[in-house]
């Protein structure tokens, strides 16, 4: 049975290690890669939006050609997706509503103010998801 394995990802080397631990560990399963755009977080002074390509998939941000990289390195294919909303809610209703089998995350990918006003991504998904969270370094 093929799983389907959830990778919450932002451009950082956190979410990379995540990337690259779901491809090795979940060689045969289905894996895809989401970003959330996070309006509250640049509203309070975080990143600024993350920036998208051109072309076809203009709406992506440009580290997802890292991402096909990535998983190229390992003879596999991610699907990718952009959401929108505050992080932990938006990765925990993508996971419901695409019946994801198990959420790989980074340990954290936030920094400075925008991780202390709005906590930690991974430990909101790790406390609310109902199904396996593997948080990696």
């Amino acid at each position: 049975m093929t799983r389907r394995v959830l990778v919450p990802m932002d451009d950082s080397e956190p979410a990379r290690a995540a990337l690259e631990h779901a491809l090795s560990v979940f060689p045969t399963d289905e894996v895809t890669v989401v970003h959330v755009v996070d309006d509250l977080e640049a509203g309070y002074g975080g990143r600024p939006p993350v920036t998208t390509g051109g072309g076809d998939d203009a709406d992506d941000p440009d580290f997802f050609a890292d991402v096909r990289e990535i998983a190229a390195e390992h003879d596999r294919r991610v699907d990718t997706a952009v959401i929108e909303g505050t992080s932990a809610d938006a990765i925990l209703e993508y996971a419901r509503e695409e019946d994801v089998d198990q959420i790989v995350m980074g340990s954290e990918g936030r920094s400075g103010v925008s991780r202390m006003l709005l906590g930690s991504v991974a430990e909101a998904v790790t406390r609310q998801a109902s199904v396996p969270v593997t948080i990696v370094p």
